[in-house]
């Protein structure tokens, strides 16, 4: 991936221009896949409420961190519906200002907007239950996804959670042009979770989606 990062600049400059163009609707989202998000909402609740209670070892429902939320798609349906709080992180400053509307009477449990991408966003130490990472670690080159990992663990509380929800390829790195991301492979994603001093504690492939799209696969890290 070294030729991507070394043109970090423009990698994250297009990315921006990409999704300025994009309709602040589901169906921008997902690229065209609304259909989708039903599916993708009710494997992610099932996958989540496995951690979600009190007592020992538990993640405690308080606090969540939607990470390249978009118009606030899985707040709306998933963190909005499990947690007391949730934070919005997203680049795109027209996403969030509908977000707003978008999440209706329960946009009065958010607590942040912010508008920032993730290479540069420092969450707050020890603020968070469930950091939600879904379909943008693409947009980070290996070191700022490693180096946002290690500080999303640092913003955990006890029995936090980290959830990173993405494309995997098949083999190696495949750039997408027309976005400007990447799709890595899963024994990349396990070596730069590694390499973030985290561990996989839980992980599991999203079932019924459509076939034309790569694996999504769900990893739960701490």
């Amino acid at each position: 991936m070294g030729d991507i990062a070394e043109d970090e600049a423009s990698f994250y400059s297009n990315a921006e221009d990409y999704w300025r163009e994009v309709p602040p609707t589901v169906d921008g989202m997902l690229g065209g896949y609304g259909s989708i998000s039903s599916i993708d909402i009710n494997g992610s609740k099932a996958f989540l409420q496995k951690f979600l209670g009190e007592g020992e070892g538990k993640t405690s429902p308080g606090c969540a961190l939607d990470c390249g939320a978009g118009i606030g798609r899985i707040s709306k349906r998933l963190l909005l519906p499990l947690f007391k709080t949730v934070d919005l992180v997203d680049v795109t400053q027209e996403f969030l200002d509908k977000a707003k509307p978008y999440l209706g009477e329960e946009a009065k449990r958010v607590g942040n907007y912010f508008c920032c991408g993730l290479q540069d966003f420092k969450p707050e130490a020890g603020r968070y239950d469930v950091i939600w990472i879904q379909w943008v670690i693409g947009h980070l080159t290996d070191e700022h996804l490693v180096s946002f990992l290690r500080r999303c663990q640092k913003a955990l509380r006890p029995n936090g959670l980290i959830v990173i929800k993405d494309n995997v390829s098949y083999e190696g790195v495949v750039p997408d042009e027309v976005d400007s991301s990447v799709c890595r492979d899963l024994a990349i994603v396990r070596r730069l979770v590694d390499s973030a001093g985290l561990r996989i504690v839980h992980e599991e492939q999203q079932m019924n989606f459509p076939k034309e799209i790569y694996q999504v696969h769900i990893l739960a890290l701490r």
